[in-house]
């Protein structure tokens, strides 16, 4: 017997809504210090919704949609900044020393002669967990209203304004790597929220 559709769509709401929660949870607990295990299951939670919404043959009603999409974005702006903290202290081993403005620092180069590990620290690419809510605020919202173009003029934005910082390896590593892992996790969500009210 096939479920009529008011039993699936009220099943998929109850489904996405308590899974997002859980999900939202777990990087609120992991906006302090990033570990490993709540947002493995956080990101297997998002991922778990976007298989149900992109299989099931029913949408979530507009009121219901408007709780998905808040809860969603939310989501995706406040998961944004552990996940890629945490991906970045994976990708740069823990080596990065971070300044007191939320940028890194970097030593400039010694000059001949001077003893190792001397030389001015200056500290770049400050304001990044600000700009990264910002842009995932912005990617998720152009996701769910149908304009994922926004996603490139925020890329084009944020490669603007971080152009003078980007002459050191490290920080062009950071740039491109916190870049990504930001924006791919607003995308999914962004992308799930949208296909579950759409």
């Amino acid at each position: 017997m096939v479920l009529p559709d008011v039993v699936l769509t009220a099943a998929l709401s109850i489904f996405l809504f308590v899974v997002l929660c859980a999900a939202l949870v777990l990087v609120v607990v992991s906006l302090r210090k990033p570990t490993d295990v709540p947002l493995i299951v956080a990101g297997v939670l998002v991922v778990l919704c976007l298989l149900a919404v992109t299989v099931s043959p029913v949408n979530v009603p507009l009121l219901l949609g408007l709780g998905i999409a808040l809860l969603g974005t939310t989501l995706a702006v406040l998961g944004g900044n552990p996940i890629t903290r945490r991906i970045l202290d994976v990708a740069s081993h823990g080596r990065v020393e971070e300044g007191d403005n939320g940028g890194i620092l970097l030593r400039a180069p010694s000059l001949p002669g001077a003893i190792a590990g001397e030389g001015a620290v200056r500290e770049v690419m400050r304001g990044g967990t600000t700009i990264g809510y910002l842009e995932r605020v912005a990617v998720v919202l152009g996701i769910i209203a149908g304009f994922p173009e926004a996603i490139a003029v925020v890329v084009a934005l944020k490669g603007i304004g971080r152009f003078t910082e980007l002459a050191s390896a490290e920080a062009r590593e950071r740039f491109i790597i916190g870049t990504l892992a930001s924006l791919v996790w607003a995308c999914v969500v962004g992308a799930l929220v949208r296909l579950a009210i759409w």
